[in-house]
């Protein structure tokens, strides 16, 4: 059992609150989670048709039939239990009574935010992070390996591939959540939109460039964009522009919660591949960016994630703004270091340095760690030092 950084948040959590809830994608452990924490606890499956059937007909018998404390699982599919979890806690005031889990962020906490307010303490558990990897010594040396396999839990739990694993994940994902979620009538669109994202990771997202490429309209890219969000496939990185005095880019770019399911988009199969491919820059960058995104998520920060480009080019791939810090990360696919890394860095260290404490890294995959100008280089393997300065 690969121990995950939100334990001990949600043990505590559960003292304090009478329902804990957990959100994320499918497969990111949710389920395994809960149920390790609290093997007492009755567990019910709304992907059961029959579980699902009675939580239907008979909301209120439902959560009355249940013994003290239950987990249930992916609760978004009968929303109407959640004013019946409220009514049962209000009623008990026990902390801890109810473990809830979801796959769709969007749909499942704006039903939470109406009916249990107050009373339920919200988590986000995404894939594994390269952190929780390392400290089971599951992770690969190699990191085309480690980027290729990815972070769900399943590839390091069972024997399954990464070629068998990311295909059957897709499946389903559409099957199941895209066809549940959106009425969409051609997937086979629906999948070349997911190919196309996959080549522009890391870039600044054109919605008309995108919806002419799919042969889709505006409306629609935005919209299907939005059920990626919601099902915890993709994430939208803003650019930072507060309180600059230059004209800055003010559209977002688009990354992907996991580098294995991005590899399988686009059809990279082998390290080999992997190394030569056009977009190897942008899957390094993503794997950068992801796992700071898991370290605030695991450690319940309030740290906000930006990028910075002027109009001038200078650039900065991630700024990790803690309210009273900011981290700079330049981040590049290369083993050798130049002074070009700098130049972003030390652009946004003069806008910011008046009202705010700046510091710059940059993450590269050579040996070399060392302060250059002022700013720490580090290669990609010990970015758990790096997080460790994000509180």
């Amino acid at each position: 059992m690969i121990k995950r950084h939100l334990k001990n948040i949600i043990k505590e959590q559960l003292t304090k609150f009478p329902v804990v809830a957990i959100t994320g994608p499918r497969q990111s452990g949710k389920t395994t989670l809960a149920k390790t924490l609290l093997p007492n606890y009755e567990y019910f499956n709304l992907e059961d048709i029959g579980t699902k059937t009675l939580a239907t007909s008979d909301p209120v018998a439902f959560i009355n039939s249940m013994k003290d404390f239950a987990i249930i699982d992916e609760i978004q599919k009968v929303p109407l239990l959640l004013s019946q979890i409220q009514v049962k806690v209000d009623e008990s005031k026990k902390m801890g009574q109810f473990i809830i889990t979801g796959s769709e962020s969007l749909l499942l906490s704006e039903k939470i935010s109406q009916s249990l307010a107050g009373r339920v303490a919200n988590n986000v558990l995404l894939p594994l992070s390269y952190e929780e990897l390392k400290q089971s010594n599951l992770e690969y040396k190699n990191l085309a390996i480690q980027t290729l396999n990815g972070f769900y839990p399943r590839i390091y739990d069972t024997k399954v591939t990464f070629a068998e694993f990311y295909p059957e994940y897709i499946n389903t994902y559409v099957e199941k959540d895209v066809r549940q979620l959106k009425n969409i009538g051609d997937l086979s669109l629906f999948e070349k939109f997911l190919q196309l994202l996959a080549g522009r990771v890391g870039q600044l997202l054109n919605l008309t460039s995108l919806a002419n490429d799919v042969g889709v309209s505006h409306n629609t890219i935005e919209s299907w964009l939005s059920l990626l969000e919601a099902s915890y496939i993709i994430y939208r990185l803003k650019p930072y522009y507060r309180n600059l005095g230059k004209r800055v880019i003010k559209s977002p770019k688009v990354y992907f919660h996991d580098t294995g399911l991005l590899c399988y988009l686009l059809g990279i199969n082998s390290e080999e591949v992997l190394e030569k491919h056009y977009a190897m820059g942008s899957i390094f960058e993503n794997f950068v960016i992801n796992e700071v995104n898991k370290h605030i998520y695991n450690h319940k920060l309030r740290s906000k994630l930006f990028f910075y480009r002027d109009s001038n080019g200078n650039e900065v791939d991630l700024l990790v703004d803690t309210g009273t810090t900011m981290l700079g990360f330049e981040i590049k696919a290369s083993q050798t270091f130049s002074t070009e890394f700098l130049k972003g860095l030390q652009s946004i260290e003069h806008d910011v340095a008046q009202n705010t404490k700046f510091g710059g890294v940059i993450i590269y995959k050579g040996k070399a760690e060392q302060i250059v100008s002022g700013h720490n280089l580090y290669n990609f393997a010990n970015l758990d030092e790096v997080l460790r300065q994000i509180v």
